[in-house]
């Protein structure tokens, strides 16, 4: 007879195996869009703050939870693939900004179209019924709510 404990490790085990999967899948599938997945979320989050108001990279360092050094590596990446800009802030010319390029929106779609096609491949052996029932328990277990737009 199995005890909680022995389910709650065998839950841990099956969403280790299924999360690295999911990284494997999403990378091969991102890979052809040619920027890294840190550097994707980078993108995302310089996505969701107004245009006319872009973030600095103390936002930035915030919102993804790193150390400023790490974004000025990222946005340094993203610059070189024409991805984003950096501006300086019309109020304080001390503080510079980070917007997105037209080619920054282009890979965003990219990228969005290079999740879609791995969560399709990650859910093909779900019927309809158990992709509902999974969505529900996903629900249940997130601590936050999705960023808009992901």
């Amino acid at each position: 007879m199995s005890t909680a404990s022995d389910t709650d490790r065998l839950l841990a085990e099956q969403l280790l195996r299924l999360t690295r999967r999911l990284h494997r899948i999403q990378k091969r599938h991102m890979e052809p869009v040619g920027i890294t997945p840190a550097q994707s979320r980078l993108l995302r989050v310089v996505a969701h703050y107004e245009p006319e108001r872009p973030p600095r990279m103390a936002d930035l360092a915030a919102r993804l939870e790193v150390v400023p050094r790490a974004v000025t590596t990222l946005v340094d990446g993203l610059e070189a693939a024409d991805c984003v800009r950096r501006v300086p802030d019309p109020a304080n010319r001390r503080v510079t900004r980070i917007e997105l390029t037209d080619t920054g929106r282009a890979t965003l779609r990219r990228l969005r179209n290079a999740r879609t096609d791995a969560a399709e491949e990650i859910l093909a052996p779900l019927t309809p019924e158990q992709r509902e029932v999974l969505g529900g328990l996903l629900s249940a277990l997130s601590d936050v709510p999705p960023e808009p737009g992901c």
